[in-house]
């Protein structure tokens, strides 16, 4: 279900600072924007690949019912795993976003695609396809844990992600 009211990360932090079970986490501040739309949430659905964007194009081919993809890339920096064709079916299929622990390119077209988009950086090569990968399992992106049905929020001033929907406070 896709969030109605967006709140800013920076008031969701304020409201859960001295959380420390865990249900409340930061991604560090090393993702770049490349999609339409600046500020995004929804529930968290996961893939885990490395240079083979089999299962991202799966998903983005799927009803994204406004779910955030969070991409377990590896951190690659040698291949693109989300470009133009797929960012517009994301956008076209109701993802609200995709952030991803790798590369993506085809920015000029990404950054027409109104779904919101983050990555490491941009490199202009495509994966291979060999079908690898893993949907639905709890990813380490950037040294945090984001596990499917989690929530994430982005917005300009960074990424955060919770184990239950928040509001402000």
């Amino acid at each position: 279900m896709p969030i109605t009211s967006f709140v800013p990360t920076c008031d969701l932090c304020d409201t859960h600072k001295t959380d420390d079970s865990g249900a409340f986490r930061v991604l560090p501040p090393v993702f770049r924007d490349f999609g339409a739309v600046r500020r995004f949430g929804g529930e968290v659905v996961t893939v885990k690949c490395f240079e083979d964007n089999s299962l991202v194009r799966a998903a983005v081919g799927s009803e994204g019912l406004g779910r955030v993809l969070v991409v377990d890339g590896g951190a690659s920096l040698r291949r693109a795993l989300l470009g133009g064709n797929l960012g517009a079916a994301a956008a076209s299929n109701g993802w609200a976003g995709v952030v991803i622990d790798g590369c993506v390119r085809d920015v000029a077209e990404l950054h027409a695609c109104e779904v919101g988009i983050r990555a490491l950086a941009c490199i202009p090569l495509p994966t291979e396809k060999r079908g690898e990968g893993q949907a639905g399992v709890a990813v380490q992106i950037q040294g945090v844990w984001v596990r499917p049905g989690d929530w994430l929020y982005a917005d300009e001033d960074g990424i955060v992600v919770s184990a239950k929907p928040l509001h402000g406070g």
